[in-house]
């Protein structure tokens, strides 16, 4: 009987198809877990960005409503570790009673405005526009 081994160049075939597989394999696994890091922080910056807008029109409802405001900071709010949470610079606009302008002819009582969350890293932002009312309650100021 007559015993067949595998030649050196069949051996360096096989490892070479063997080493491109696992080669395809990793690639696709640290897309995998890179795309999932990616949606993982664009939904934690949605979450963000709504929670910091709810902050935001409750402090002016609060009585914090600043007419011709140029911006806004909510104290005490804090984003998840790795995220920033702005009111964008130049956003506030103002009802005019016909359409919004950013400039204040006067304040009618609505200012419109954008927030934004990002991941500090990049790879996630969210935006969101905010409408904020000037609070008509006993005892504040008269409402325009």
């Amino acid at each position: 009987m007559r015993e067949r081994g595998e030649s050196l160049l069949e051996l360096v075939v096989a490892i070479a198809l063997m080493g491109v597989a696992v080669v395809a394999v990793m690639a696709g696994l640290t897309t995998t877990v890179l795309m999932s890091d990616t949606q993982r922080k664009q939904a934690t910056a949605v979450t963000t960005v709504r929670n910091y807008a709810e902050a935001l029109q409750q402090y002016v409802a609060d009585g914090h409503y600043v007419p011709c405001a140029s911006s806004y900071a909510v104290p005490g709010f804090t984003p998840p570790a790795g995220f920033t949470a702005r009111v964008v610079s130049g956003s506030v606009q103002y009802w005019t009673g016909v359409l919004w302008l950013p400039l204040c002819l006067p304040d009618r009582g609505l200012q419109r405005l954008r927030v934004s969350v990002a991941s500090t890293d990049g790879r996630a932002a969210e935006t969101l526009d905010v409408v904020l009312r000037k609070p008509c309650r006993l005892g504040d100021p008269p409402c325009g």
